[in-house]
């Protein structure tokens, strides 16, 4: 048996995490900030702890973790899993918005891992999983934003891993492509507030493929959910952990293109060392 805490838990992949686990009969803390939405999903479980939480908000963030390890006696499995999406051009997005995002993504991921790691590390055990994304991966234009944070969040937890192998602490970061969530809702992705019309031809579009790709992405969230337990299970998880095909074409894409890039301009890229002889 496990003790999960799961932020974000009360729709999307956190509500499927949250199902997983309590119908093998593991102990969930979920976490959302209307926590009563929980009660109403699941109904009221011996191994369901309902908790209210912003993730912004620190001191509920420690609240909710103390609330977890005192009910249950030790947390074992951290899904960072609270965030949104948001859309549009670098230029369109004003400081608000990118601070909103940080806020949340990062800012609250930071959070929740620095209250949960104290109780990980007494344990000398437990797994974090942090939500990132394709987008954590290879950016792209309207996603810039949203893949920076993304991006943070994978540079976070390449360090974490690092700092956590020691003390008996695992770190896997989870990249989902596009899956039939409601992630491309009004509810979980915004778009900005200011529209340019010089970017009809590459914000544009991508605005209007978010609204034809709504509820009919290739990835299945059940599956994925399912697969996360696999995850957690193993002695020895991955770091990296993308899920869904379209995914792993891009990952393939986008290290072939690097590998490519590398190969053409190796030489101007290590002529900037000092000269051997210099060292002498």
């Amino acid at each position: 048996m496990k003790n999960w805490f799961i932020t974000g838990a009360s729709r999307g992949f956190g509500a499927l995490f949250v199902k997983e686990a309590l119908e093998r009969g593991d102990n969930v803390a979920a976490s959302a900030r209307h926590p009563q939405s929980l009660v109403e999903t699941f109904g009221e479980r011996s191994n369901l702890l309902p908790v209210k939480l912003d993730v912004t908000d620190e001191n509920q963030v420690c609240e909710a973790v103390n609330l977890a390890a005192a009910r249950f006696g030790r947390l074992d499995v951290l899904v960072n899993n609270a965030g949104f999406g948001m859309l549009g051009a670098i230029e369109e997005i004003s400081s608000a918005e990118v601070e909103a995002i940080y806020r949340t993504n990062v800012f609250g991921l930071l959070a929740v891992t620095r209250a949960v790691l104290p109780q990980l590390r007494r344990q000398r055990a437990g797994h974090i999983i942090n939500m990132s994304s394709i987008g954590g991966y290879q950016s792209h234009a309207a996603w810039g934003v949203y893949a920076s944070t993304k991006f943070a969040v994978e540079a976070i937890s390449e360090a974490l891993a690092m700092e956590l192998k020691p003390l008996g602490i695992k770190v896997t970061i989870v990249e989902p492509g596009y899956f039939r969530t409601d992630f491309l809702d009004k509810s979980s992705l915004i778009t900005t507030s200011t529209v340019i019309d010089d970017y009809a031809e590459t914000v544009g579009k991508i605005r209007k493929l978010a609204v034809s790709l709504n509820h009919q992405q290739p990835g299945d969230p059940a599956r994925l959910a399912k697969a996360l337990l696999t995850i957690v299970d193993q002695a020895s998880p991955p770091l990296r952990m993308p899920f869904g095909s379209d995914t792993v074409a891009c990952i393939e894409a986008k290290n072939a293109f690097v590998a490519e890039e590398i190969r053409m301009w190796r030489e101007l890229a290590v002529s900037t060392d000092f000269p051997t002889t210099a060292r002498k």
